[in-house]
Formats: structure tokens, C-alpha cells, sequence
């Protein structure tokens, strides 16, 4: 018989101690630096889901402030926020009446949206939507998408779109928008309307 179908008596075979450290180090060194990636990109497509549902409740938040006069919006909250949003599949809401949190899913596991009258010309004239802990993966794409419905944008104190005069649409800073955007789970968005 052949010396190489038997292995030496005494020997084992297999993954020397050495090997199985360099292995774990590699994977370890790939999940480190692709999960990050994974969940930036898992944010950045859940941007246009969360800019329709925020379109929708502008559109029937407007419909609803018709014809109550010139300040409509006064006492707005998060009442009729986590109302309207509560049937949502990518917006959560947890919690009842005043006490209720609607939570985003841009970004930290925390991240709220806040809903408050807000004043473009007179006091309770418009409705603001707040949005905090957004991470920099949706950044500045929801600015983008909630510009067509948004009279104000504000993205960390910095405005990016500011109501036009007389009536007119305002116009957007893409370019500021993107300046704005701060790394990690730390950008606010306000977005105002009426």
C-alpha cells in the first residue's frame, strides 16, 4: 500500500491554532468595516418609504386646515400625528394620546418625529414635523425628498429652504443641504408647512 493513504500514527489532521486566529481576525476585520456599510444603505432606502408617509400626512394635515381661518394649526401635536400615523409600515408608533412617541427608523433606535404648530407669516399659520438622531445616510435624500412639500427646511439650525415672498414656492439649497449633514445618528430635520 501506498504511504500516503495513512496518515502517520500519532498525527492528527486539521486547523493548526494559528490558522483558526488569522481566519477569525479576517472576518472580523470584514464585518467591522461592511456592517456599517449594510446599515447605511439598509437607511438610505427606507428614505422614500418615510418621505411618502410624511407626504401624506402634510397633504391630509392641509386638507384638514382648510377654511378654520388664519391660524389653523394652533394646538397641533402629537395627538394627531400618531393618529395619522399609526396603520404605517415603516413609521412606529408607540403609545397613546399625549403620552404617544412616533419613531422614525432613519437612524437611532430612538429617533422621534414631533409634530407642533409652527409659524411661517402669524402664529399657528403652519405645522412643523421634527425629525432628530437622523443618521448621515439619509442625509440630505429626505431634505430632498420633503422639499416639494416643505415651505422651511432646517437641518441643524442651518436653513435650506426658506417660504418665497408673496406667496411663492421657496427654493431649496441642495448644495446646503448636503453642508448641513453632520456623521453618525446626530442630524435634526425640521420641516414646515401650511
Amino acid at each position: 500500500m501506498s504511504r500516503f493513504l495513512h496518515a502517520r500514527p500519532g498525527r492528527q489532521q486539521g486547523f493548526t491554532l494559528v490558522e483558526v486566529a488569522i481566519v477569525a481576525a479576517i472576518v472580523l476585520i470584514a464585518a467591522v468595516i461592511g456592517i456599517p456599510a449594510i446599515n447605511g444603505y439598509i437607511i438610505e432606502n427606507k428614505v422614500p418609504a418615510v418621505g411618502q408617509e410624511l407626504h401624506r400626512f402634510i397633504a391630509r394635515t392641509k386638507v384638514s386646515g382648510q377654511g378654520l381661518g388664519n391660524t389653523p394649526y394652533t394646538g397641533i401635536g402629537i395627538v394627531q400625528l400618531a393618529h395619522a400615523l399609526r396603520s404605517s409600515s415603516v413609521i412606529t408608533v408607540a403609545g397613546a394620546g399625549a403620552t404617544a412617541t412616533v419613531r422614525h427608523g432613519l437612524g437611532a433606535t430612538d429617533g422621534r418625529v414631533v409634530l407642533a404648530a409652527d409659524t411661517i407669516t402669524t402664529s399657528g399659520d403652519a405645522f412643523g414635523l421634527t425629525l432628530d438622531k437622523v443618521n448621515e445616510a439619509a442625509c440630505p435624500s429626505l431634505a430632498a425628498v420633503m422639499q416639494r412639500v416643505s415651505e422651511r427646511i432646517v437641518i441643524n439650525g442651518i436653513t435650506v429652504k426658506q417660504p418665497g415672498t408673496g406667496g411663492a414656492a421657496g427654493t431649496y439649497n441642495a448644495t446646503g443641504a448636503e453642508a448641513a449633514c453632520t456623521s453618525g445618528d446626530t442630524n435634526s430635520f425640521s420641516f414646515t408647512a401650511r
